[in-house]
Formats: structure tokens, sequence, C-alpha cells
């Protein structure tokens, strides 16, 4: 029962964004903006573009994610649907885990469809190690995916909410960040993820499990107050 509310939860979500596209292709659409314009500024055929490659993709996914992410609750706010969600008779839990894999698998979408535009435009190297990239992009985007919709939640009802999701999910994010920046960057420059770098495989699975509990634990407090 309550996975079959998960997925309705999340179904929904999915035929209101593909029906009207205004997260994915905005957020697409700037994600692809960024990885233009920082193109201009970086040598595309630099030996150092390797050493940055993956700060300079995480960057673009972390702006794009937000926009995505903001739409989570906020598209439930016209007509009280919002309301209605929160008193129906689905549990609080179910309707966060629900919208966190339908933003999940928005997220999932622009950022493969970003990833062989940024090998083009930095001439870099990454379908080789395709299914690594793929794992550090799952590891990585659910943790992104589960604190942006908790404070989308937290945040839905504001004025500014635009500006205050990305302020409250950037610092939360910066340790999983920098480990999908450090993992991305060794993938790129064409090693495999051994040894040492498993510390940073880690910290993702720590920090997905860590913040998925929290989230599961505080989203009744969060909604209904």
């Amino acid at each position: 029962m309550f996975l079959r509310q998960v997925w309705t939860v999340c179904a929904k979500d999915l035929r209101s964004e593909l029906r009207t596209k205004e997260a994915l292709n905005s957020s697409l659409a700037f994600a692809l903006t960024i990885l233009l314009l920082f193109s201009f500024a970086f040598d595309p055929g630099a030996d150092q573009i390797q050493e940055i490659s993956g700060g300079l993709l995480w960057m673009s996914y972390a702006f794009a994610g937000a926009l995505i992410l903001n739409r989570s609750f906020a598209r439930e706010l016209f007509n009280d649907c919002l309301d209605a969600l929160i008193f129906s008779p689905v549990p609080g839990a179910a309707l966060f885990l629900g919208k966190a894999l339908a933003s999940f698998v928005l997220l999932l979408i622009v950022e493969l469809a970003c990833l062989p535009v940024f090998g083009i435009f930095y001439n870099v190297a990454w379908a080789d190690r395709f299914g690594w990239h793929l794992f550090v992009l799952v590891l990585a985007s659910w943790g992104l995916t589960v604190v942006g919709t908790m404070f989308s939640a937290l945040t839905v009802n504001l004025r500014m909410r635009e500006l205050m999701l990305p302020m409250l999910l950037y610092p939360m994010m910066i340790p999983a960040l920098m480990s999908a920046m450090h993992l991305t960057t060794v993938l790129m420059s064409g090693q495999a993820i051994g040894g040492d770098h498993w510390i940073w495989v880690r910290l993702l699975i720590g920090i997905d499990i860590i913040f998925t509990a929290l989230a599961v634990a505080l989203v009744e407090v969060v909604l209904v107050g």
C-alpha cells in the first residue's frame, strides 16, 4: 500500500511535468547555457580542463537542479491542491518520497542530456566509463533531490522561494557536491574508481541514507507544522 501511494504521487508529478515541460525545459536550457558560457571562459583543448571538469559539470547540475526542485511543491499551490494533498489519506512520508522520486527522474534526464554536450564543448571522453558516471549521478542526485524536496516543502509558501531554496540547499549539499566533483573528475581523466576514491563513494552513500531518513522522519512536521 505504501509503495503504491509513493508511485501514485510520483506518476502524478511526472504526468503534470511532461504535460507542461515547464521545469524540464527551463532547467535543461539553463544547464546548457552554463556549460556554453563556461566553454568560453576555459580552453576546451587545454590539459587542465580534465582537472576541473567535475566541478564545471556539477555546478551546472546544481544550478539547474534548483529549478526542478523548486517546482516540486510549488506546482501544488494552484486551487489549494497542496492542502488537499496534505489532508488526504496519503502519509506524509509517501507524499514526500513520491515527489522526491519524480524530481529525481527529471533531474537525471537533464543530467544525462547535458553529459554528451559537455563532452563536445570541452573535448572530454566520458562514454568509456558511462556505467561509473551513471553510478555517481544516481548517488549524488538522490542526495540533492532529497534535501531539495524537503526545502521545497519548507519554502513553498514564501514569496522569495526561488531565492531561498538555493540559499538553503547549496550549503547543505557541499559534502555531496565535493564528492561528486572529485569522482567525476577522476572518471573524466580516464581513471577507474578505486583505492582512496572509495572514501568519496561511501560519503555519498552515507549522505543519501542520513538525509533520506531525516527527511522521512521530519516531513510531517514540515508539511503540517
